[in-house]
């Protein structure tokens, strides 16, 4: 089962691959490529520092709005996503596994675009109960629904698409509104250049 979690050395490749657009993504991403020489990092017991996470962002059929999710814990409109599990091979595989799991989707109805990650970003989770304070190092990849089928799925209050021009006015967070601003400046591209 141990075999079946993503491999450190190839999520370092994928880093290395990644070519930043701003200061807080380089910064990120030197981050990353620490945390894939620590002991488990992919193990979401593992808090110091933390561990990856994958996350996907969803657009429209028409690529006009964007699949956000309503969070319970954290009471905000968040993209889907979350830890990496025994059996997700890679991270892009654990991003596809949130995106069908939270949005009730199949994985023919979503459309990976780009083999590259469209985002990465570096975040502290509060302190709960049972786990410290610690960070998440999530890389995010792009997709396009192709349908309009999506329900709110595992643990999922509610779940709507937002019009990209519109998103500022949900309580999201600083790193759904920067992605977003990657996708305007973009253009929405039909997709990305692969690496």
């Amino acid at each position: 089962q141990r075999a079946m979690m993503p491999s450190a050395e190839a999520t370092q490749r994928l880093l290395e691959r990644l070519e930043p657009v701003s200061e807080p993504e380089q910064t990120y991403r030197l981050q990353m490529l620490e945390l894939c020489q620590t002991a488990a990092p992919f193990a979401r017991h593992q808090f110091e520092p933390g561990h990856f996470t994958a996350s996907a962002f969803i657009l429209s059929p028409d690529r006009s709005a964007l699949l956000l999710i309503y969070h319970a814990k954290l009471e905000r409109w968040l993209q889907p996503g979350g830890h990496v599990e025994a059996g997700d091979p890679s991270l892009v595989e654990a991003a596809y596994r949130e995106a069908m799991e939270e949005c009730a989707l199949e994985r023919h109805e979503l459309e990976l675009l780009g083999d590259a990650p469209f985002d990465i970003d570096v975040h502290e989770i509060p302190a709960r109960r049972d786990e410290p304070a610690h960070l998440h190092y999530d890389v995010r990849y792009l997709f396009r629904c192709t349908t309009t089928s999506a329900q709110a799925g595992d643990g999922v209050l509610d779940l709507a698409y937002v019009s990209l021009d519109r998103i500022n006015e949900r309580a999201s967070d600083a790193s759904v509104l920067r992605a977003v601003r990657r996708l305007q400046t973009l253009g929405v591209p039909s997709h990305q250049r692969g690496t």
